[in-house]
């Protein structure tokens, strides 16, 4: 499904469900089912084989690169709550093996598990423990990578790709899909955020030996287990200062909600090599009914923007996609007029990790949205609109800048 909107799954709209995926259970739901024989929708809460038994939703999670195209189709019991904070990908089953509608958009192996052995992990973990013993920083991102299970921080000690730099306790959004904090709320955060403020020196500390273990290396401020790095810029600035009087090398990525312009021209005047700021919309009123900001404004994040291009840094846009609502034309041409106001080089289409139907009311509260047109046609639509933008999941190195 997507909004109102129920595809049949095919072989055409569907892939074989990506390695690393998982499947979940949806409780409190009904799955919404085409009955072939028939030529209908059905919803069904009980098995047809085996009378009297429950039967409930299945959705997959899929692997990182891969943004899905629709949801899993259901309808919710009225003692339903919200769904955990992950995406629900539509899923099916075809010739022995499960098939999940998704588009891969970064074929990059970066946080592929097959190379993420839990052996090499704990490995890289004790050798930076001789290294960096007293790096409060270094500990925490040991339970990040051991607990967590987080890609980005089994990517630190595995010398791997992009370092993980969670530095701040606060921030100034309350988005609805909060990954480390939920304040009076049903739904589970999915992780705790970081309890202290590292210091420069151990944040640099970090950095420094990941650049120069890895080529192509990037460091990244701004994480799922921590508040809006902005809202630390001036520990942040400082570290950055130590990192680049160290070395030239490796690129030096924030990601954040974009809200202080002022603090994003002091960070790429100490050294910052590219930004990435989180959108799930680009109407406004759906930005702010989903993001909450309390001290800023959808205007501030366009001005951080602009500021950095008249730095000539490179930009990505962290899209949050949610099926039935990205593909709408309204959305569709609000992220058309946005880029021509502010040309951004490259769009991370990144899944929304929220309750799909909870999300569509409150968006469609707001803002009237029409019939969507289907990601995969919406991602077609935007390339040809703007050939040069890139495509996405990951934060490119700077030598992939051009």
């Amino acid at each position: 499904m997507a909004g109102s909107s129920f595809v049949p799954l095919s072989t055409d709209n569907t892939i074989e469900m990506p390695y690393g995926g998982e499947l979940m259970l949806l409780p409190d739901r009904g799955p919404v089912l085409y009955n072939i024989e028939k030529g209908r929708l059905e919803t069904l809460y009980e098995n047809p084989f085996e009378p009297n038994r429950p039967i409930f939703p299945v959705a997959a999670f899929n692997s990182p690169g891969y943004v899905i195209s629709y949801i899993s189709a259901y309808q919710e019991n009225e003692s339903a709550e919200y769904l955990p904070l992950f995406s629900y990908g539509a899923a099916g089953w075809h010739n022995g093996v499960f098939r999940s509608a998704a588009i891969l958009v970064d074929s990059e192996r970066r946080q592929d598990i097959r190379l993420m052995k839990h052996e090499d992990v704990v490995s890289g973990v004790k050798k930076m423990q001789i290294t960096m013993p007293g790096n409060r920083l270094r500990k925490h991102l040991e339970k990040c990578a051991l607990e967590y299970g987080c890609p980005a921080g089994k990517n630190f000690f595995l010398e791997r790709f992009e370092a993980p730099l969670p530095v701040s306790q606060y921030c100034n959004a309350r988005c609805l899909g909060c990954l480390s904090l939920q304040k009076n709320s049903q739904i589970p955060c999915s992780q705790n955020r970081i309890a202290f403020t590292p210091a420069p020196e151990e944040i640099a500390e970090i950095a420094i030996t990941h650049i120069k273990r890895v080529n192509h290396s990037v460091v990244s401020f701004g994480q799922g287990c921590e508040g809006d790095p902005l809202m630390a810029a001036d520990v942040i600035e400082r570290a950055i200062r130590i990192i680049r009087s160290a070395t030239s090398k490796g690129t030096i990525n924030v990601n954040t909600n974009g809200s202080k312009p002022d603090a994003v021209k002091r960070l790429i005047n100490a050294g910052l090599d590219s930004i990435r700021i989180s959108i799930n919309s680009f109407q406004k009123k759906c930005y702010t009914t989903y993001f909450r900001p309390v001290d800023y404004s959808f205007s501030d994040v366009k001005k951080s923007i602009d500021t950095a291009l008249g730095k000539k840094k490179f930009i990505s846009v962290n899209y949050l996609n949610c099926p039935g609502f990205t593909d709408t034309p309204e959305e569709m041409e609000a992220l058309t007029q946005f880029m021509e106001e502010h040309p951004v080089s490259m769009i991370q289409w990144r899944n929304l990790n929220f309750d799909p139907a909870r999300y569509w009311k409150k968006m469609c509260s707001n803002s009237r949205q029409g019939m969507p047109a289907g990601v995969e046609r919406a991602l077609s639509r935007i390339k040809k609109k703007f050939p040069n933008l890139k495509y996405g999941y990951f934060n490119p190195p700077k030598e992939r800048f051009k």
